[in-house]
């Protein structure tokens, strides 16, 4: 680990995800900043993901697709491409099959611990994360490097008794996400925004209820999206917006607000701040990390104090020059120091280009 090949060269790299368009959703958006630096660095990226298998709708989240992947067609796609090293970033079937054929041949990989699967699970099903951390330490503890995306998440897992965990910190994309364009919005100022899936574990509910002036706008799909507009009639629903039209509501907004407790990071909340917008959010995991100087955000148990403070006492300019100081390079940068080599020889591998360009994934350019 550590720098085992520099900044740069040609490294044969396959990233192995669950999550890949047309989701859209921050782990996406990190895997393809991922993807797209380390390319211009000079390697050669391989993405596996559901495009082109068969999939099925994931229970009660019907827009995540499971893969159904068998051993054979895994072991021939990795064999064609050949890498020199495999990062498993998720927990789902690819993730699991992929786990599963590493260990299997004795090959190194790295994972990445994006999602806190057992509270989603605690806020969706009521089942106690007692039962279902077991299962996320058996799926990384063999990895050479578990990546997580804040220092909070690092002392999290490893006093769950996660081991060779590594800090590795998120970018934005401050040339698509600046101050510009706003949405043209028909409602009544402050604009306070939430961007992101409309789901339980996300707690739009509290943002929602917030007693505070203004209008409350909702841009995201998922499962309590009909639910929430029957509820709340009285707030804006723009649906999922993405690129420049996305941009264009975090433009529109006086406040962005994060009401999420269970997210690891939340990356939205850069690319709000990196539009000059100040971030409203709850004292937890996630926030806490990502908001880090009091000039940018208000952090308070009571929610709607920190949104009256962000909008009130945050300089805009403040949070777009706070934001152009993370970049997605040196996220890359971090993100391949830790990557462990292997020879792909030992499997037989035919290392022919990439693995099948028919299915290249969506949006793989």
């Amino acid at each position: 680990m550590g720098d085992q090949f520099g900044e740069g060269g040609d490294v044969r790299i396959l990233i192995v995800t669950d999550a890949w368009y047309p989701q859209i959703n921050g782990v996406v958006r990190t895997l393809t900043a991922m993807r797209d630096n380390l390319r211009d660095m000079g390697d050669t990226v391989e993405m596996l993901t559901p495009e082109g298998f068969k999939t099925l709708p994931c229970p009660t989240y019907p827009e995540i697709r499971l893969s159904l992947v068998t051993a054979r067609t895994l072991d021939g796609f990795i064999r064609a491409y050949g890498p020199d090293v495999i990062h498993i970033a998720t927990e789902g079937p690819l993730g699991l099959a992929a786990r599963h054929w590493c260990a299997g041949r004795g090959v190194p990989y790295t994972t990445a611990f994006h999602t806190r699967f057992p509270e989603y699970v605690a806020a969706r099903f009521r089942i106690p994360i007692g039962w279902t951390y077991p299962g996320m330490r058996w799926f990384h503890k063999h990895a050479q490097s578990v990546m997580a995306p804040t220092l909070t998440v690092v002392e999290s897992l490893q006093a769950r008794g996660f081991a060779n965990v590594r800090l590795w910190g998120r970018g934005v994309d401050t040339d698509l996400f600046k101050p510009g364009r706003k949405a043209k919005l028909d409602v009544k100022g402050p604009v306070l925004l939430y961007v992101g899936r409309v789901a339980v574990e996300k707690n739009i509910e509290e943002f929602l209820t917030l007693a505070v002036s203004g209008t409350k706008v909702v841009v995201g799909d998922g499962p309590m999206l009909s639910e929430l507009k029957t509820r709340f009639p009285y707030a804006h629903f723009a649906g999922a917006k993405h690129g420049t039209e996305l941009v264009g509501y975090f433009n529109a907004a006086d406040v962005f607000v994060f009401p999420s407790r269970t997210d690891t990071f939340g990356l939205v909340m850069l690319e709000a701040l990196a539009c000059g917008v100040p971030v409203a959010a709850f004292p937890v995991m996630g926030p806490k990390d990502v908001i880090t100087e009091p000039t940018v955000g208000s952090l308070s148990e009571n929610l709607a104090d920190a949104v009256r403070t962000a909008a009130q006492h945050i300089n805009p300019a403040d949070c777009r020059r706070f934001a152009e100081t993370r970049s997605w390079r040196a996220s890359a940068v971090t993100f391949r120091s830790y990557l462990h080599p292997f020879d792909p020889a030992r499997f037989g591998a035919a290392r022919v280009g990439p693995a099948d360009a028919a299915r290249e994934p969506i949006g793989s350019g």
